[in-house]
């Protein structure tokens, strides 16, 4: 679109200069009564270098219309005019074989003449009768004339030559100047043709240019090229069209010798006046838009290549599935609950890391086709290396996310396996145990014997029975979830109970050999049961009381912080409100107090008498009543959120109280009250005591919400941390909306200010064809969105001009879109956090790109919760009216059963 512009102004003043050349009335209009030869122009001036018109002498010049008159002469007045418009003229009228009737009727025509008439010279007639007649008539009507025309009657051309130079006069007046009337008119008629001719192949060029530009691009690579084919032939053929006007105007250029300095030169340059210049000026305006033309083609036809090359790489980018592949990938589980499961599932990832090589080695090519488009500096050099970056970046993430699930999954598979030889450890010994035959083992050698057995066994698996737990919790604590943790516990208790069963055994054993005495019935141990606690300090029950004292103490003290600061916080709004906004109507403080700020206090304070009453009367009372009920705490906030309001008219003046605080910070008035207060701080840190306080009692709720897990009144806790939090996103929110600037209407009027954030956003490519000129439309504009419930307005955040506090930010609105007309698309191939926002069935499409995936989200669920409250309501209208039909029909029906 750019170039187009650059071509078009350029065109523009290439017809600034065709009016010189083509006049409201054309020669060729005319030609017939320029052939009459009443009036001509024959090039020769005056000494005061006036333009010589001659009406000759001509017997049926009274019998012209005096419309012809007055068209041939404003033509002949307008070919010098072209060139200069201050032009003056001289009319020579020669009457010499006239009648004085004739010479009167003349004057008469020509009274109206259209140019700056500079003289009337008069050859009044020869005979003796008629000059006599002539000098009679003109003395007495010379004061008529003299005030239509400054007429200079001559009795001879002896005396024109007087006031004319014999050069600048034709033969029949006695001069050199050569003139032919009929060549003449046939040489402006050509220049005048050639000008239309020159204005049309400009006309040609700009439309050629228009539709290049506008021209709607269909969406495959065929019909492209096919436009592209097209466009190139009628270059050419309007290419052919400049050669041949070119030529033309050579040939005629041709025709008028070159004006050089010197006198010589100048007769025939005053032969046909300013015809050289003319063409010679119309052929450098030709070849100067031929010029123009050219840069223009060239340009567009790089950037239809360009656009060709990159359409084929938007489709070898769409056709790349790597993203396909990372969602395939994040459905890959890293862990397993056994050896073959794990072994699979590594199986499995090897088989999908082989897909995904070969598909990142496609990318790769990919972005190497990008890199070589933006190293010839392609015109979305922008957007080809974003998407490059979103390929190089997927796949590298997509290589490390195999990587890592594969080290995690042979990690585990390790677990797994040091698990499963503890288990067959387990069982090798637990069969040991179970084939000793106790008969033989009676005996001193048979007790032996089974008691080396045992301890061959025990010397062989000490690796796996007297494995230290926590070291296998350290060396594999990377991948350990719920259930391998269970698992270790398990074989933990298992490995327990068969160290158990061999101590007991060898324990039996020994003492056969140590005493030999009668056989001992051994009895099998049961591990299933865990060993019991020894001491009542460690039981479950009373672990559990502790946990529920130390909890109840917690929450005291969270409560009474919350009181306490609370009587704080009454007790400085009460002193800020004597001791600085019932100074200000102290006349006793009156001289100290700054002009400005004198009947502002509504402004400095804002509504603080209100905040002060409110939690003075009503909202500390009703803390203190929870010491003694601390499951109270919930409903306090929730009985009063309506009231908690009104923090957001203190919060929207705060901007107007800042202002105004900074202006006047300095003066004595604030310095004298801070001094009678005994405070160390100023004004300003008080007045920020309301936003300070708003931000902790969710604090504080949090606190009391953490402390009580299992106590009465969560739900009301939790409720009022809710409440809480949507106040002061309801407070930001309006803090924002008011610095909304260009807005013409009530924004109130579009309902609550449900969200506010800045965003990245593309006037995306609608659907259907794409125009040339969107094709640089990649770079993104920074928008501040604000989603109300009936419009989401657009805005530009702009930075207000000023240092420190004085710098604020401002929102100049931009254009909304009803949100009955409003549809969402949640996910935008390239990145996660992109959604689409089209209206009115996608006549516009805008790309939103939020900073954050979860951000993304949480505006996605507002509109969709408004687009499913517009929905229940249109059906509920619907079911209204269907109601009211069927409630319509059945007096009919009745009437005819």
């Amino acid at each position: 679109m750019g170039l187009l512009w650059i071509f078009a102004s350029f065109l523009t003043a290439a017809f600034a200069f065709f009016p010189e050349t083509a006049t409201p009335i054309c020669a060729k209009d005319i030609s017939d009564d320029l052939m009459k030869e009443f009036a001509f122009l024959s090039g020769g001036r005056g000494k005061d270098k006036a333009w010589i018109i001659t009406l000759p002498d001509n017997a049926r010049f009274n019998e012209v219309p005096e419309e012809i008159v007055s068209k041939v002469l404003t033509y002949l007045t307008s070919v010098p005019s072209q060139h200069d418009s201050d032009t003056k003229f001289i009319l020579i009228l020669d009457r010499r074989l006239d009648t004085w009737t004739s010479v009167k009727m003349t004057l008469q025509k020509i009274a109206s003449f259209p140019g700056n008439l500079h003289l009337v010279m008069v050859l009044r007639p020869t005979g003796f009768f008629q000059r006599t007649f002539t000098d009679i008539g003109f003395r007495f009507s010379q004061e008529d004339f003299l005030l239509k025309l400054p007429v200079v009657m001559l009795s001879s051309v002896s005396d024109l030559l007087t006031y004319i130079d014999e050069q600048q006069l034709t033969p029949e007046f006695g001069g050199t100047l050569e003139y032919c009337h009929s060549e003449w008119v046939i040489f402006r008629t050509a220049i005048e043709s050639f000008a239309l001719t020159v204005k049309e192949i400009a006309q040609m060029l700009q439309s050629f240019g228009t539709e290049l530009a506008e021209t709607e691009l269909p969406d495959d690579m065929y019909s492209i090229e096919r436009i592209l084919a097209l466009r190139t032939e009628k270059y050419y053929q309007l290419k052919e069209d400049i050669t041949a006007v070119t030529k033309e105007g050579n040939l005629l250029l041709s025709s008028f010798e070159e004006p050089v300095s010197g006198e010589c030169s100048q007769d025939q340059h005053r032969e046909r006046p300013g015809d050289w210049e003319t063409v010679n000026r119309l052929l450098g305006q030709l070849h100067e838009m031929e010029t123009a033309f050219d840069g223009f083609w060239e340009k567009h036809q790089l950037k239809m290549e360009q656009y060709l090359q990159l359409w084929k790489f938007e489709q070898s980018f769409q056709e790349n599935a790597i993203e396909f592949l990372m969602s395939q990938q994040a459905e890959l589980p890293d862990t397993g609950d056994s050896v073959p499961q794990v072994k699979q599932r590594l199986k499995d990832l090897g088989h999908f890391d082989g897909m995904a090589q070969d598909l990142i080695g496609k990318a790769q090519v990919v972005i190497l086709h990008g890199h070589q488009l933006a190293a010839n500096h392609h015109y979305a050099l922008n957007l080809i290396c974003q998407q490059c970056n979103e390929l190089r970046h997927h796949s590298d993430v997509l290589s490390d996310e195999i990587k890592r699930k594969q080290m995690r999954l042979q990690k585990t598979l390790d677990l797994h396996t040091r698990l499963q030889q503890a288990l067959q450890c387990c069982d090798e010994g637990a069969y040991l145990l179970a084939n000793q035959q106790m008969d033989k083992c009676q005996s001193k050698e048979g007790a032996q014997k089974a008691l080396q057995d045992i301890e061959r066994f025990l010397e062989s698996s000490s690796a796996y029975l007297n494995y230290d737990p926590q070291a296998l919790h350290y060396d594999f604590e990377s991948v350990l979830t719920s259930e391998l943790k269970c698992q270790i516990q398990s074989v933990q208790v298992k490995l327990e109970n068969v160290r158990s069963m061999f101590e007991n055994r060898q324990s039996c054993f020994k003492k056969l050999l140590d005493k030999h005495v009668r056989p001992v019935q051994l009895v099998a141990p049961r591990p299933e049961n865990p060993p019991r606690s020894k001491s009542p300090l460690f039981s479950p029950k009373h672990d559990i009381k502790i946990i529920y004292f130390y909890f109840f103490l917690y929450f005291s003290h969270v409560i009474n912080e919350l009181i306490e600061t609370e009587r704080v916080y009454v007790e400085e709004l009460f002193t800020v409100l004597t001791g600085y906004r019932a100074e200000m109507d102290n006349p006793a403080m009156l001289i100290l107090m700054p002009p400005m700020l004198r009947n502002r206090k509504d402004v400095l304070f804002g509504n603080m008498p209100e905040i002060y009453d409110f939690h003075n009367k009503i909202f500390l009372h009703s803390l203190e009543s929870c010491l003694g009920a601390p499951e109270r705490v919930g409903f306090c906030f929730l009985d009063r959120r309506e009231d908690f309001q009104m923090y957001e008219k203190y919060c929207q003046n705060k901007p107007r109280s800042e202002s105004l605080w900074r202006q006047c910070s300095e003066s004595t008035f604030f310095q004298e009250c801070q001094r009678k207060l005994e405070h160390k701080l100023g004004l300003d840190s008080y007045l920020l005591k309301p936003v300070q306080r708003l931000t902790k009692y969710q604090l504080l709720l949090k606190e009391l919400l953490k402390y009580s897990t299992s106590c009465d009144g969560v739900q009301e806790l939790q409720e009022a941390l809710v409440a809480m939090l949507d106040l002061l996103k309801s407070v930001n929110d309006s803090m924002h909306q008011i610095s909304i600037t260009g807005y013409d209407g009530d924004l109130s009027e579009l309902g609550k200010v449900l969200m506010q954030g800045s965003f990245s956003v593309w006037t995306g490519h609608r659907k259907g064809p794409t125009k040339m000129k969107d094709l640089a439309r990649f770079k993104p504009m920074q928008r501040h969105l604000f989603l109300y419930e009936k419009a989401l307005v657009f805005c530009k955040k702009r930075e207000e001009h000023g240092d420190g506090y004085d710098k604020t930010s401002s929102y100049s609105f931009k254009h909304f879109l009803k949100m009955n007309a409003v549809g969402i698309t949640e996910n935008v191939k390239g990145d996660h956090r992109k959604f689409e926002i089209w209206y009115s069935g996608r006549e516009e499409v805008y790309v939103v790109q939020a900073q954050t995936v979860d951000l993304k989200m949480a505006w996605l669920n507002e509109i969709r919760k408004i687009l499913f409250k517009q929905q229940e309501l249109i059906k509920g209208t619907f079911d209204r009216f269907l109601c009211g039909i069927h409630s319509a029909a059945e007096p009919f029906l009745f009437s005819h059963c």
